[in-house]
């Protein structure tokens, strides 16, 4: 498959994603097909990953490879491989558990952009993670994603003690819903070497293997300034942005031609608001008749706006409101009810 001949498949598949997804677009599968789109791709990795630094969203596509995995469903299989570089989105090691990644590929650099005679090839998770506030820092899960894409390498990516062919990895966290003070902020956590007594003449290739990065969005505070990374994903990943407005905004701002002749006119969008409101109400309900009267109906909205939040389709501002709370006020409930319910 050709640059443009891939460039145009990931178009056509964005365009009908995002007309597709609507309002829902933070919904799980929804929020992952759009990331996975290679024009998507390509823009994430220009403004995070070192190695795409100054080259055009174009040039990136073309260097990733077509077969880009969701879960465990690939979104564009190539043909069936028994190379040891097939990603999988399932990791297992005995004793340890399984790793689910939301989204896995490579990318291979051609050797006129890289000192490797072949080109450097390079591997990535990309997760899409609804809210910020969890149960432990997402850096500390991003390292253990990373890590286990490194220890799996092996008889994959080289066999036996063949170290020198581990390939780095980025495992790339795209948070929304971030608080307002880490509103539209990049972070990067990489292995640095640190000189204590002396100079190590190592080269940085042969650590450099690990990178966590962690884009925070919020759509409601501050959608970015148009061009930037956060503009982007904010627009795409919007729940309040029309599918049109989206469409219109990616094609004049950045360049995404949605090249694809659009076969039925869109259904109407439900209005969540509407649905949002009467789902609470029934779960209140039902844990008030549980509970109690007032306090029961009370804490069984709060309890029922919780469970919303946690599954992407309400805000924690918009959920404080509609309970007569502070965001501040509702975050820290939330958090004492998770406490109480371990």
């Amino acid at each position: 498959m050709t640059g443009n001949e891939r460039e145009g498949y990931g178009k056509t598949r964005l365009a009908d994603e995002i007309l597709s997804a609507g309002l829902r677009t933070q919904y799980d599968t929804h929020a992952k097909r759009l990331l996975s789109a290679g024009p998507v791709l390509a823009r994430i990795l220009q403004k995070t990953v070192e190695e795409c630094a100054g080259f055009t969203a174009e040039q990136i596509m073309a260097w990733i490879d077509p077969e880009i995995r969701i879960s465990s469903e690939p979104v564009e299989p190539g043909k069936d491989r028994t190379r040891l570089t097939k990603a999988e989105t399932r990791s297992r090691l005995p004793g340890e558990g399984a790793v689910t990644y939301d989204i896995r590929f490579h990318m291979q650099l051609p050797p006129e952009q890289d000192r490797q005679e072949n080109g450097k090839r390079i591997l990535f998770d990309l997760e899409a993670q609804k809210e910020y506030y969890v149960k432990y820092r997402l850096v500390t899960r991003g390292i253990y994603y990373a890590a286990r894409m490194l220890s799996s390498q092996k008889n994959r990516e080289f066999t036996g003690s063949g170290y020198a062919g581990l390939k780095k990895v980025y495992s790339i966290w795209i948070c929304m819903n971030a608080p307002g003070y880490a509103a539209n902020e990049l972070t990067e956590y990489r292995i640095a070497k640190l000189d204590r007594d002396g100079t190590a003449p190592e080269a940085e290739e042969s650590y450099d293997k690990l990178s966590v990065i962690l884009i925070c969005l919020n759509e409601q505070r501050d959608r970015g300034e148009p061009g930037s990374l956060y503009h982007f994903l904010n627009t795409l990943l919007s729940s309040r942005l029309a599918p049109e407005e989206k469409l219109y905004i990616l094609e004049e701002q950045y360049g995404i031609s949605m090249q694809m002749k659009i076969r039925e006119e869109l259904e109407a969008m439900c209005n969540l608001s509407e649905a949002i409101e009467e789902r609470a109400m029934a779960r209140g309900m039902e844990c008030g008749i549980e509970q109690g009267i007032e306090q029961g109906i009370e804490r069984g909205s709060f309890i029922a706006f919780c469970s919303l939040v946690k599954d992407g389709l309400l805000k924690t501002d918009e959920a404080a409101r509609r309970m007569k709370m502070s965001e501040e006020a509702f975050v820290e409930r939330m958090r004492e009810e998770n406490g109480a319910s371990e």
